[in-house]
């Protein structure tokens, strides 16, 4: 398999990814989610996705469209197009699905995927994390990995532009 086919096979439509999460809770695996824009991937994302590593066998990503981007983020975003995002996700050894949504919050993926730990960077509290009662209402986990300071889209692209 070549590079290329590799990369796209972690990236699924829901319908896809579903049957997938069914074959790896048959193994016995852990299912952890996290999501965002993942604008210019950079050291915090790393850190993150890494970190979703420790909390069980498989990490999905919930990414958001460039639709969703633009509406949270402003005009001017995304930098990267979803594909080129997802595709980059996708390359890293932490990613092991990759899933676009539309909407401006993960929430009904959440409800389809039902993880069993929802992780999210320290710049979020607990209770203010999207989809996290839900997650807990049915005994899955919370959890929040540590911010890396200076390491964030925004700030980068500020640097860029000065």
């Amino acid at each position: 398999m070549i590079f290329r086919d590799k990369i796209e096979s972690k990236i699924f439509s829901l319908e896809t990814l579903l049957q997938r999460i069914e074959f790896w809770r048959t193994l016995g695996d852990k299912i952890v989610f996290t999501n965002g824009c993942f604008d210019i991937l950079h050291q915090g994302h790393v850190h993150l996705l890494a970190a979703c590593n420790e909390f069980g066998e498989r990490t999905i990503v919930g990414l958001n469209s460039d639709s969703s981007v633009k509406k949270l983020k402003g005009p001017s975003r995304p930098v990267n197009n979803e594909k080129s995002r997802a595709a980059i996700l996708a390359s890293t050894q932490f990613v092991d699905a990759v899933v676009l949504f539309y909407e401006l919050t993960p929430e009904n993926l959440l409800h389809a995927i039902k993880p069993d730990v929802l992780v999210k960077g320290g710049d979020w509290k607990k209770d203010e994390i999207i989809g996290g009662n839900f997650v807990e209402s049915y005994g899955g986990k919370v959890k929040t990995v540590s911010y890396l300071k200076g390491f964030s889209t925004t700030e980068i692209i500020t640097r860029s532009k000065k």
